[in-house]
Formats: structure tokens, sequence, C-alpha cells
């Protein structure tokens, strides 16, 4: 056969000293190096203490499951983990809706999500947001506003025969308040108005609008829900303010002649912008707002 030349000088590899050096566990006899047809037995010895090792690795495996199990009681957190809410509805037939991810809220306390209070007030009687607070390492201080919000939550009743969905509120130093609802995805969803929308579609059936007519109106007034919390001067608030007098009309609500997700949208952004005083209202958007605040209670 034809023999190829070398293309690469010869190296000799020095094998580095410091690796260590695992010896045969799975026979009871082995060659020597220096001499191989050499043999020499290997004690049992040292499959004893591989043995031992891993007994001691569980051990500590187990006290660490102990002292985790200790941290979520004490966060006051379900010991199975992360769970999924699910409900039986009357409206489909009895049949067993998909079930409710637990849902992670990251708020900034200077953008206080106030539509979850709203919500949990609204909804009260028909669905619950079981909502627990937070604070991450990155706030040394989340205000009294902040705090004052806490208390408003803890003070609304949580029914357990209700169908619910599980949120926890993270105040952390963010720049846009984002709720990540996938426990094997990190897929966020930002904005206060698509939170609102979000637990809109999946809250009491009252409240979801997809099937409405006025779909497309609700969807319009968060949308002007939106461009509100980003205005930052008054004649801006006030081209906002002229728009939502002209989408209420002579309504009671911004859905009709009932309350919708829409109006909550509305009172919880104006809730959030202490710049727009009654005075900078309409008649109408007054009267509309002391109708909300019987709902929203904030």
């Amino acid at each position: 056969m034809y023999e190829l030349k070398t293309l690469l000088p010869q190296f000799d590899i020095t094998v580095p000293k410091c690796m260590y050096e695992m010896k045969n566990l799975n026979t009871a006899i082995v060659g020597d190096k220096t001499n191989p047809k050499k043999v020499t037995e290997v004690s049992c010895d040292d499959a004893q203490t591989v043995v031992k090792r891993q007994e001691k690795v569980m051990l500590q495996l187990e006290e660490l499951k102990k002292q985790l199990a200790g941290i979520r009681s004490t966060l006051g957190l379900c010991q199975k983990g992360s769970q999924a809410t699910s409900y039986i509805s009357s409206n489909n037939g009895g049949l067993r809706e998909e079930p409710l991810h637990d849902v992670v809220i990251n708020g900034h306390p200077n953008f206080i999500p106030y539509a979850l209070l709203a919500m949990k007030n609204a909804w009260k009687d028909l669905f619950t947001i079981d909502v627990k607070t937070f604070t991450h390492s990155t706030m040394s201080d989340i205000g009294k506003e902040a705090k004052a919000f806490e208390e408003a939550l803890k003070r609304v009743k949580v029914d357990p025969s209700k169908p619910k969905v599980n949120v926890t509120l993270i105040w952390k130093n963010c720049e846009h308040t984002e709720m990540i609802s996938s426990p094997t995805m990190y897929v966020p969803i930002y904005g206060e108005v698509n939170i609102i929308r979000y637990l809109g579609r999946v809250g009491p059936a009252e409240y979801r609008y997809e099937d409405s007519p006025l779909c497309n109106e609700i969807d319009a007034v968060l949308d002007i829900c939106y461009q509100l919390l980003r205005c930052n001067t008054p004649k801006a608030r006030a081209n906002i303010i002229r728009i939502l007098n002209i989408r209420l009309q002579k309504q009671q609500y911004f859905g009709g002649d009932k309350m919708s997700i829409a109006d909550i949208g509305v009172h919880s952004s104006l809730r959030r912008m202490p710049a727009i005083a009654d005075k900078d209202l309409t008649p109408a958007l007054l009267e509309w707002r002391k109708r909300a605040a019987k709902f929203t209670l904030i």
C-alpha cells in the first residue's frame, strides 16, 4: 500500500501529574503498567469508600430538602411547588376548563399596578385573585404608597370556594411592569394594560369580552389607557381625557350599561396619575368615576 508521509512532527505528550487517577473498581484484578503480565488485586475498600460518600451526599440532599421546605413554609408558599389552578365552569356544560398557572408580576413601587386591587375588589363575589407580595433585593425601600397598597390587598378576603388564580407580585427595580404566565418559559407580558387583558380573559365569565359586540370598543379604551400612562405633558393628558369623555358619551360605563374590564383599566390608570385631579375631568367622567369606585374601591 502507498505510505503517506507524516505531515505533522511527532510530539511527546506529557500527561499532567496533577490529575486525579481513578482506580478500577469494576474488577478485582488489574494489570501492572510496568509489567502487563503481572496482575495485582484491588482492595474492596475503595468501593466501600465510594458507597459511603454516596450515602453521605444523599443525607446532605435530604437535609437541604428539609431546609428548602422550611423556607417555603416561612414565606407562606405551597409545599408542592408551582401549582396550576383549575375549576369547573357552568357555562360550558360543566366541563373542566384549562388549568390556570400561577403568575408572577414584576413591578416598580413607583408604578403600582392598582388594577390588581381593582379587579380583586370588583370580582370578590365571582372570582379570587390571591396576591402575595415580596420585595426583590434591588429595592431597599418600597415606600409608603406601595406598603399601603399591600395592606389594601390583604384586607380583601380570599374565598376558597371561588375559582382563583394565584399572583405573586415582586417589587423590583425594573423599567416596565411585566407578568410571567408560563412556568416553563420566560415569556413576559409587558404593561399593566396587557396584564388587565390577560386576567380579563381568564377571570369570571361576566368580565370576558371576546364574544361581546363591544369587544373592539373595550380594546380601544384599553389602548387609550396605555397612552394615558405615558403622557408627560398636561396638554397630552387633557387630550386623552377628552378622548375618554367622547368614548363614554352618555353610557353608564365604558362597556355599556354594566361594569367591564375597560372601566377597571381606566379607573386604575387614573389612580396612577396623581397629576390628574377632579377638576381636570368632565362632569360625565366624574359621575362615572363615582360609580366605578363602588366596584374597585380604589
